[in-house]
């Protein structure tokens, strides 16, 4: 969910639009500096701050993925698994964050856009994936289970910051809606796993077991959980009010 994309400039206030910040004194500054040959730091010289706090989001959805990995290295432990899960919704805070600084600064782009989009779906697709693969969704059809929400995520993401600057907006120049659930809520079946490595039912006590057991079609089917997300945030006609 790329929350620095809606909106227009209203009393004074950043567009959150980039392409409505075109011609903005911020923007073009940013282009010059992405688009010089030469330059020490020239990138990091055009990020602005809210940029910056969307890089914090992409460093939470990292290490999320690095904690579940410990896991696998150490299973006799469940710290990294709560690690990992722990560091999902701190990246939904600056994702949160990275909009509100924007606004607040009257600086937004399309480097920001692009970051932010990247940004989530390393939090809120590819770790949770690497959650469920730690905790024993592990088999070759879970594996295109996982891959499909991650797929369907990252279409997600990349639809928005295509047709952002035409989903209807109020009065103000803000997007009536998201189409299709934004990415992360995912946070939902993050809290749910977390309940289960809570509640110990991971590995071979995951619930609702494993179908097909001993074939090559084995898997769980609490997956469908993933699946259906995935098909929930590619929807067209599923419309999220934005608040």
């Amino acid at each position: 969910m790329s929350k620095r994309t809606s909106g227009a400039v209203t009393n004074g206030a950043a567009s959150k639009d980039s392409s409505s910040d075109a011609s903005s004194p911020s923007y073009d500054k940013q282009k010059v500096l992405l688009s010089a040959d030469v330059g020490h730091f020239s990138l990091i010289r055009a990020l602005h701050l809210a940029d910056f706090i969307t890089e914090l989001n992409g460093f939470c959805g990292v290490m999320s993925i690095f904690s579940s990995m410990r896991y696998l290295i150490s299973p006799t432990s469940t710290g990294n698994l709560y690690a990992a899960l722990a560091f999902l919704p701190l990246g939904l805070f600056f994702d949160f964050m990275d909009g509100k600084v924007a606004r607040w600064r009257e600086k937004s782009s399309m480097m920001g856009q692009e970051l932010d989009s990247l940004a989530d779906l390393i939090s809120f697709g590819v770790a949770p994936a690497a959650v469920a693969f730690a905790i024993g969704m592990r088999t070759p059809l879970d594996h295109v289970f996982l891959a499909f929400f991650v797929l369907c995520g990252l279409t997600r993401l990349a639809r928005f910051n295509v047709t952002a600057a035409n989903v209807p907006k109020d009065e103000t120049g803000k997007a009536k809606y998201f189409e299709g659930t934004p990415i992360p809520t995912t946070l939902g079946i993050d809290a749910l796993m977390a309940y289960w490595v809570y509640t110990s039912q991971i590995h071979g006590a995951i619930p609702f077991g494993t179908w097909l057991q001993g074939s090559v079609l084995e898997f769980h089917p609490v997956l469908f959980l993933f699946v259906a997300h995935g098909f929930a945030m590619t929807s067209r006609t599923i419309h999220i009010p934005k608040p």
